[in-house]
C-alpha cells in the first residue's frame, strides 16, 4: 500500500522520505531538514489527533520535556522541533540515529556481564537526568518515563564511546507538577514492564521506572522475562503477576556462567512489589551495580584518575567538559571566547573564560544572566553577553562578538538557538591548562527564536560597512541598556 505521507512537507521544512518504524505511540519517518541543507532527521507522529485545548497543552509540555532532556543528557534521544499538522496530528522531530533497539540486540542472545554493565550504566544516566527533572514555567519538575522497555532503548555507534545507549519516547511521561495530581483513567504503558502501582492507577514516582528497569535488566542478563502470565494479552493476568508473583531466581539463567551475587541482588531489589523496598533512586542503583560488581569500566564509563573507586560517577557531559584544556593559540589572560564542541554527533555551544582562580570560586554561586544583541547593518553582527552578579561583588561581564558572515560563528548562533542552555567553561589564569569548573546558563525561548531568525536573515543580508562599526554600535546599545543598573 502506498504511503501518502511520502514527499509530504511539514512546517514548510521537513520533507518525509521513508517509513522507518511503527510503535505504540505512532509512526516514525525518515525526513530531510530542507532549512539545514537536507540534514536527515526522524519525524514521529502521535497516533491520535489533538481534540481539545487540554490535549494540545499536554502535547506541548511533553514536547518541551523531550527537548530539554535531550539537551541535558546524551543518553536521551534529542528532540529538535515539534508541531501539529493541518489535520491536527501532533509530531516530534528528533535526531536521526542508525542502530538497533535493545529488543533487537537481545534477540540472538543475552548480554555478558561486562556489556550489561556498560548498557545498564548508560540507561541509568539517561533516567537519572529525567528524574532530576526539567525547568518548566520556572519550576523544576521531575519526569517519570512510564514506559521503560527494550524497544524504547536504542543502541547506536559513537566514535568517542563505542556503543552509545539512548532512551526513546518520553511522549507519555508524567509531569509531576508540585501539588498536582493529573491522574488519568486511561492506562499508559506496556503490560509486561509496568509496575504494580502503575497498573493500579496510583500516582507514580521514580521507583516505578526502577521496577520497569529491573525487568529490562533481568531480560538483558537472561533473555527471558522474570515472570509471564498464561494469557500475555490480558490486563488481569499481568496485574496478578506484577502484584503477587515473585520473579524467578537468576541462578543458572545466564548462558555465560554464574552471575555475581551483588549484581543478582541489585536486579532482584528493583523487582520488589512495594516501592519502599526498591532502590530509592537511580544514583543508588547505579553506584551499587558499578561498585559492587567490580567489572572493568568500558570506554564510555571512564572516571577521572583522581576519583575514588567508590565515588558516585559524574555525568558523561560533565566528564566530557573536564577533558578540555585551554587552547594553545589563546593568550593566558582574562579573556572570553565562544566555541562549538562536538560530542556524539551533538553540537554544544560553549563560552570559554579565563579568570583568576579565586574569582572563579566566588562567581560560581553568583546569579547568571545573558543577553543577545544584533545588528544586520552595516555588517551582520551579534553581541553575546553573559554576566555573573552578586550584591557584594557586583557584576562580571563576559562579552564576545559573533560575525554572522563567518561560517563558524553562524553555526554557533544557530546551535545557541537550537539549545535550551549553554555551558560556561572556567579556566584559572594561574594554571591555564587545568579546567576548573563549568556553569550552565539557560537560554529563554524568545531568545532562541531571535537567534535563529538572525542567523537566517544574515545569510542574505549585505555587508555595507566594516565589522568594527557594527561592534561599536552594539557596544553603545549595550551601555544604554545597562543604565542605570543590571539585570535587564
Amino acid at each position: 500500500m502506498t504511503d501518502n505521507n511520502f514527499g509530504r512537507r511539514l512546517a514548510n521544512r521537513y520533507e518525509l522520505m521513508d517509513s522507518i518504524g511503527q510503535g505504540s505511540m505512532g509512526k516514525v519517518y525518515l525526513a530531510k531538514d530542507t532549512l539545514l541543507g537536507d540534514v536527515p532527521v526522524a519525524v514521529k507522529f502521535l497516533g491520535q489527533t489533538l481534540l481539545n485545548e487540554h490535549m494540545t497543552q499536554r502535547f506541548m509540555h511533553e514536547a518541551m520535556t523531550c527537548a530539554q532532556l535531550g539537551n541535558n543528557s546524551i543518553h536521551v534521544v534529542r528532540v529538535t522541533d515539534y508541531g501539529v499538522t493541518d489535520d491536527e496530528i501532533p509530531f516530534y522531530v528528533m535526531e536521526y540515529l542508525k542502530g538497533k533497539n535493545l529488543s533487537q540486540v537481545l534477540q540472538p542472545h543475552p548480554l555478558p556481564v561486562k556489556r550489561f554493565i556498560d548498557f545498564a550504566r548508560q540507561i541509568c544516566l539517561g533516567l537519572e537526568t529525567a528524574h532530576k527533572g526539567i525547568i518548566l514555567d520556572g519550576q523544576r519538575i521531575p519526569i517519570i518515563h512510564r514506559d521503560i522497555k527494550p524497544s524504547n532503548i536504542l543502541v547506536t555507534q559513537s566514535a568517542s564511546v563505542g556503543e552509545l545507549v539512548k532512551l526513546l519516547d518520553f511522549g507519555i511521561a508524567k509531569l509531576m507538577q508540585a501539588g498536582g495530581n493529573e491522574q488519568t483513567s486511561t492506562f499508559l504503558g506496556t503490560l509486561a514492564y509496568s509496575s504494580p502501582e502503575q497498573m493500579e492507577g496510583q500516582e507514580l514516582d521514580n521507583r516505578s521506572d526502577i521496577y520497569s528497569l529491573g525487568i529490562v535488566m533481568y531480560q538483558m542478563l537472561t533473555g527471558k522475562l522474570p515472570f509471564r502470565p498464561d494469557n500475555i494479552d490480558s490486563f488481569g493476568g499481568w496485574y496478578k503477576i506484577h502484584r503477587s508473583q515473585a520473579p524467578k531466581p537468576l541462578d543458572g539463567l545466564s548462558p555465560y556462567g554464574a552471575l555475581p551475587k551483588p549484581l543478582k541482588d541489585a536486579v532482584m531489589a528493583c523487582l520488589a512489589k512495594k516501592p519502599s523496598q526498591r532502590p530509592s533512586n537511580i544514583r543508588q542503583l547505579l553506584a551499587y551495580i558499578e561498585g559492587s560488581c567490580q567489572v572493568p569500566a568500558s570506554k564510555s564509563s571512564a572516571k577521572p584518575a583522581e576519583e575514588s573507586p567508590k565515588a558516585v560517577p559524574q555525568s558523561d557531559e560533565d566528564w566530557f567538559y573536564r577533558q578540555h584544556a585551554w587552547p594553545k593559540d589563546k593568550p593566558v589572560a582574562e579573556i572570553v571566547f565562544p566555541n562549538l564542541l562536538t560530542m556524539d554527533q551533538r553540537q554544544l555551544p560553549t563560552l570559554w573564560v579565563m579568570l583568576p582562580g579565586q574569582e572563579i570560586e566566588q562567581r560560581m554561586s553568583n546569579t547568571g544572566y545573558n543577553n543577545f544583541l544584533c545588528t544586520l547593518s552595516p555588517h551582520p553582527m551579534v553581541l553575546w553577553v553573559t554576566a555573573f552578579h552578586s550584591k557584594t561583588q557586583g557584576a562580571r561581564w563576559l562579552s564576545s562578538y559573533l560575525d554572522l558572515k563567518n561560517p563558524h560563528h553562524q553555526k554557533i548562533i544557530w546551535h545557541l538557538g537550537e539549545s535550551s542552555h549553554y555551558q560556561v567553561l572556567f579556566f584559572a589564569k594561574e594554571s591555564p591548562n587545568q579546567f576548573i569548573n563549568v556553569r550552565p546558563l539557560h537560554i529563554a525561548s524568545p531568545q532562541r527564536k531571535l537567534l535563529k531568525e538572525w542567523a537566517i536573515r544574515a545569510r542574505t543580508a549585505m555587508s555595507v560597512g566594516s565589522p568594527h562599526d557594527s561592534k561599536t554600535m552594539l557596544r553603545r546599545e549595550l551601555n544604554e541598556r545597562l543604565k542605570p543598573q543590571m539585570p535587564w
